[in-house]
């Protein structure tokens, strides 16, 4: 496209693109395929072209489009050559580099091989041509053996000949003297000791004379400015530069991508670290290999991206670039770079020196610091970082990671804790190839083994991962512990300390919030191990598939554990384990997928019996506890459990209890603490659960920073939130709910963190609190793979309260049908399903409705309502009774008192239901303060609204201020 095109109104890359298409004719659908785009971004690109273009409509810019391709071609000033493919992206660095270039008189684009030196230089020379007398001027060098012929080189391109009886390099310096010119040195990289001398003789001798060198390694020369040159821009998706060269090449082997693979291709392009030639051999082989065969042979670029012949077989492929840099190199320095391409994440000159084994590398290094070459290295072997590193040694890694960086093998990458390094991707696969090669692959490996065993002991034993810096210092080695865990597990004579690397990495990713990893790490120790040592990395590994909530494998771990201990001959861990994989059958059966059968977990239970022996608190209080969770299960209340059955089952809990406690272990504790608040709820006793649940909280301020101690906390800041609204205390409720919320575990998983303090607040009615986190509730369970709970599915259908109280009808549907698919079990959606409908029916003034979602008599539904909803349904079932003019409203005014008694918030509606059917207006009104002192608005705003007359308004008014609206007539079904 020419420049007259486009300069005046700064028409960008992607822009001259859509431009150039729309000349080919082409509709947006087309130029969204050939670009992989979204049609609306070109729909966008079109209309800012009429603008900058100043044409009429969509024909006219296809008529300049297609005039300014005839009118001009690609202009090959002085003596640069053209480019046979169009130059993509890179309208920064182009911009940066002419600037530097106008200010400086010798420039040197430094980058790795293949990252696109050579066609930025020649695009910002074209560019710049014309603002010299003279001309530009191209040289390759890449042909020289010898750097005393750059001089030769430089002639033949500014066609100076020899002259009798005077030198080559006087006639070019005359030649040039006066000359105002572009000088464009390409690969300088394996003749700079010519390049340097040549520079510093020529420059001087020619005041207007400007050089523009592209060079592997820095030249060395006094005056010389570096522009580092990047990889390709891989910001923006689709439309980064990296994914734009891949397009354009892919088009051009006849083989456009379609959108439909555009994150592919942008991952793809992630993945091969945005070097420009890796790009475009990629694209060469899109007909071949499409996506997938791509996507797959990334673990071995070297071989995969491979192309034809090329003039310069430099650039046939990748590994034959990464040869030409590698032959480059002093011996010491070769080994250096095979030897840290073991590192994944950057990495210090520190860990270089632990890593790499300086004494095997080059006794020269040694010798060239004037130091002995024999000793001391060997010390150095697996110890931690820093620890018995020589003075010398170090510094002479140093100076080799220095020119390694400087041959921009390795980028150097400043922190705050010095200067770090990094090779590229394509560089660590050619080194390990150099250490196969080299018989060195199993040594290294092994260092870097012991080096990462180092550093994670030191993160636990430094800093919490947690927080910022040890956050930060963990996120800076994990990258390679992974690597060291990929590698060493194959090794029989590895296996130890790979066991004890995967069992740190479980405990600093639970640490660091990572939790599937944790748990991963966890069950990989488990395999490494011994059975001894197994049973307890299993056993860990099940706790944190609780904080997951996921049911079936803390199940399926726990039987493992049990196992494990079986083997090691430790009858009693495997009757623990077998008593815990039960409890978790019964307990948190909603945390599974399918809920889990019950014969099959009873049979568990009884083998942990049969492995049981006395004299074992800990075995003795998890039997106890498994059978107080069978007992107080749904499995038995649903089977016409009565009232000395339910009893009983207390009593199970309590002993479960007191044998917990004498174990000293807050954590056994908790949990038959929540056997006893289940019990009791099955027994009719809500207020006795609430009073367990709440205990649980006091025990576990002693209990450790486990899995399983996290688990049990995050459990119990849930049933405490429940039991409490269940009587009606909802502050407390909220405070333990905003205590859920803002455990660190949970920082991801916003749906389990936010599910009691959605209800909570719904129940309140502070409609504007609940549909703020309703989206990051809504999100973060999509995310999850829309886990299924209990705790879920109620608090889904909170949110489906709030929209329906507000009359948005269609969004109570919509989250109506997140409910369906959040809860495991229709029983429980009856419960809380009857308590919801019916508080938006009659908030609707539709009582007959409200009833009908109530109908059925409390000692009929108890068992599928009693857990938070019994209070609350016999409340509301009352006050329907009296506003549908029910015969039966007074007995169920009278039976709903008994239930209620004790809870303000819930006894303050069967108040107000008998001041309804006595028509007593004083008696109702008084009853607003109860629902204020309880922190429940919304029924304070209601009372109001029943009362009628002008209260009604002052009621409209104060729902309208908690975000509720006016209420309606009219209501979906």
């Amino acid at each position: 496209m020419s420049n007259s095109v486009v300069s005046a109104s700064a028409v960008s890359a992607r822009e001259a693109d859509v431009l150039a298409l729309l000349g080919e004719h082409l509709s947006n659908a087309e130029i969204a395929a050939r670009l992989v785009i979204s049609v609306r971004t070109v729909e966008s690109h079109v209309s800012s072209l009429l603008r900058k273009l100043d044409v009429p409509d969509r024909r006219a810019l296809a008529r300049r489009a297609a005039a300014s391709w005839q009118g001009s071609a690609p202009d090959a000033a002085g003596g640069l050559p053209t480019p046979l493919t169009t130059f993509v992206g890179r309208e920064r660095e182009r911009g940066e580099l002419a600037t530097v270039l106008r200010t400086h008189r010798q420039v040197t684009a430094v980058g790795p091989g293949g990252v696109g030196k050579t066609r930025l230089a020649l695009a910002v020379a074209a560019d710049a041509a014309d603002g010299f007398a003279d001309g530009a001027w191209f040289v390759d060098l890449a042909p020289l053996t010898d750097p005393g012929r750059v001089c030769a080189a430089v002639a033949a391109a500014v066609n100076v000949g020899e002259q009798p009886g005077r030198g080559l390099a006087e006639v070019l310096t005359t030649a040039l003297a006066d000359r105002e010119a572009l000088l464009v040195l390409d690969n300088c990289e394996h003749v700079r000791e010519g390049v340097a001398p040549f520079l510093e003789r020529l420059l001087p001798a020619c005041p207007r004379l400007r050089v523009l060198a592209t060079s592997r390694a820095r030249l060395l020369v006094p005056f010389e400015r570096i522009f580092s040159v990047p990889p390709l821009s891989r910001a923006g998706g689709d439309e980064s530069d990296a994914v734009s060269l891949f397009m354009e090449r892919a088009v051009a082997v006849g083989w456009p991508p379609g959108p439909s693979v555009s994150e592919g291709v942008v991952a793809l392009c992630e993945r091969l670290d945005g070097m420009a030639l890796a790009i475009e051999l990629a694209a060469a082989r899109w007909p071949t290999l499409g996506l997938d065969g791509l996507t797959a042979g990334l673990s071995d670029q070297l071989r995969m991206l491979a192309g034809g012949a090329r003039a310069d077989d430099r650039h046939r492929s990748l590994r034959a670039v990464l040869d030409w840099s590698h032959e480059l190199l002093e011996p010491r320095d070769q080994a250096l770079l095979r030897r840290v391409s073991v590192f994944v994440a950057p990495f210090t000159v520190e860990a270089a020196v632990v890593v790499a084994d300086p004494d095997g590398v080059s006794g020269g290094w040694r010798h060239a610091h004037g130091a002995d070459s024999t000793g001391g290295a060997d010390s150095m072997v697996g110890v931690g970082v820093g620890v018995g590193v020589e003075v010398d040694v170090a510094a002479a890694v140093a100076d080799g990671l220095g020119r390694l960086a400087e041959h921009s093998l390795l980028t150097a990458v400043p922190s705050a804790s010095g200067t770090r390094y990094q090779a590229l991707e394509t560089i660590r696969q050619y080194g390990t190839e150099q250490l196969v090669r080299a018989g060195e692959l199993a040594g290294v490996r092994s260092r870097h083994l012991a080096w990462c065993l180092a550093r994670a002991v030191a993160l636990r034993e430094g800093a919490d991962v947690g927080g910022g810096e040890g956050r930060a210092r963990f996120d800076a080695v994990a990258q390679d512990i992974r690597a060291a865990l990929a590698w060493a597990p194959g090794r029989p004579e590895q296996r130890a300390d790979a066991c004890r690397l995967a069992g740190q990495l479980a405990e600093l990713a639970f640490a660091r919030n990572l939790l599937a990893e944790s748990q991963e790490r966890f069950e990989q120790a488990a395999e490494l191990a011994g059975d001894a040592v197994a049973a307890v990395a299993l056993r860990q590994a099940a706790g944190v598939a609780g904080c997951r909530r996921l049911g079936d494998d803390m199940f399926r771990l726990h039987l493992g554990a049990a196992e494990a201990a079986r083997r090691a001959g430790d009858t009693a861990g495997a009757s623990r384990d077998l008593a815990a994989a039960a409890t978790v059958g019964y307990r948190f059966s909603t945390s599974f997928p399918v809920i889990p059968v019950e014969a099959e977990v009873k049979d568990v239970l009884a083998r942990a019996h049969e492995l049981s022996g006395a004299g074992d608190p800990a075995a003795e209080a998890a039997l106890a506890l498994a059978e107080a969770a069978v007992t107080a299960d749904a499995f038995g209340a649903l089977q016409g459990a009565v009232e000395n059955t339910a009893q009983e089952t207390v009593a199970y809990a309590e002993r479960a209890v007191a044998l917990a406690r004498l174990t000293g272990d807050p954590v056994a504790e908790s949990a038959a603490l929540d056997a006893l608040s289940g019990a009791r709820c099955w027994a009719g006793e809500s207020f006795g659960a609430a009073a367990a649940a709440r205990r649980r909280i006091d025990v576990l301020v002693k209990s450790p920073r486990t899995p399983a101690g996290t688990h049990e906390v995050m459990d119990a800041l849930a049933m405490a939130a429940g039991t409490a609204l269940g009587v009606g205390e909802l502050p407390q409720a909220r405070l333990w709910g905003r205590q859920l919320a803002g455990h660190p575990l949970l920082a991801e998983a916003g749906h389990q963190a936010t599910s009691w303090l959605l209800v909570t607040e719904a129940f309140a009615g502070h409609a504007d609190d609940v549909l703020a986190h309703a989206t990051g509730f809504r999100t973060a369970w999509e995310r999850s793979g829309h886990q299924r709970s209990l705790s879920l599915g109620a608090a889904a259908a909170s949110v489906a309260m709030v929209h329906g109280l507000r009359g948005d009808h269609a969004a109570r549907a919509d989250w109506l049908a997140v409910v369906e698919r959040a809860d495991t079990a229709e029983q429980h959606r009856k419960g809380y399903g009857a308590v919801f409908d019916a508080m938006v029916r009659l908030h609707h003034e539709d009582p007959d409705a409200a009833l009908a979602s109530v109908a059925a008599p409390p000692d009929a539904v108890w068992k599928w309502v009693c857990w938070v909803w019994l209070h609350w349904y016999v409340a509301l079932r009352a006050e329907a009774s009296v506003l549908a003019g029910h015969p039966e409203a007074r007995a169920r005014i009278d039976s709903a008192r008994g239930v209620v008694e004790g809870n303000a918030l819930a006894a303050a509606q069967v108040e107000r239901a008998q001041a309804l059917l006595d028509d007593d207006v004083p008696r109702l009104l008084a009853t607003r303060a109860a629902f204020e002192a309880a922190g429940c608005p919304y029924q304070a705003a209601r009372t109001l609204v029943l009362a009628g007359g002008a209260h009604a308004a002052e009621g409209r008014a104060a729902l309208s201020a908690l975000g509720l609206g006016p209420a309606t007539a009219d209501v979906d079904t």
